[in-house]
């Protein structure tokens, strides 16, 4: 099953930083529609979430259950995200972004989310995957974060 990664662990953290500083303009999609600038928006959008600076909408009890169901799931069997899932319209991003200032908005993000979950500040619940703990978050941004980093190779 391997190791959990978490962005609780600060060796998980350093590791996704320096993927990121890895990716360049240049960097190439191994599936889905984002170039490499907007995956990184998409990722900032994406810890917002926690924040409470982008509210998703409610979903029906059906979607709302799978979610619920994909998070224990993910917990338990330690899965990532498969390619190419469907995403709220308030995180997918289309129009054109700038990659440096993309990445430094990330970057910053990152941090942010990271001293929120020593705080104890984000979210106690997901419009998708219900109740959070600290460690539900931790372990659901690295997985979001990793997915992603696959996307582009690194």
């Amino acid at each position: 099953m391997g190791v959990r990664k978490s962005l609780n662990h600060p060796r998980d953290l350093q590791e996704i930083k320096a993927r990121i500083h890895r990716l360049s303009e240049e960097s190439e999609p191994k599936w889905g529609k984002m170039n490499v600038a907007q995956m990184l928006r998409h990722c900032d959008r994406i810890l917002a979430v926690g924040f409470g600076k982008i509210v998703l909408p409610k979903i029906n009890i059906i979607i709302k259950s799978i979610g619920i169901i994909t998070k224990i799931e993910m917990r338990t069997f330690n899965n990532g995200i498969p390619p190419n899932m469907p995403t709220f319209k308030q995180v997918n991003i289309k129009e054109n972004c700038n990659f440096e200032k993309s990445r430094q908005e990330l970057l910053e993000s990152i941090d942010e989310f990271t001293e929120r979950l020593e705080n104890n500040n984000l979210l106690a619940e997901h419009a998708l995957f219900g109740k959070m703990t600290k460690e539900d978050w931790g372990f659901m941004e690295y997985k979001h974060l990793d997915h992603h980093l696959k996307q582009f190779g690194v």
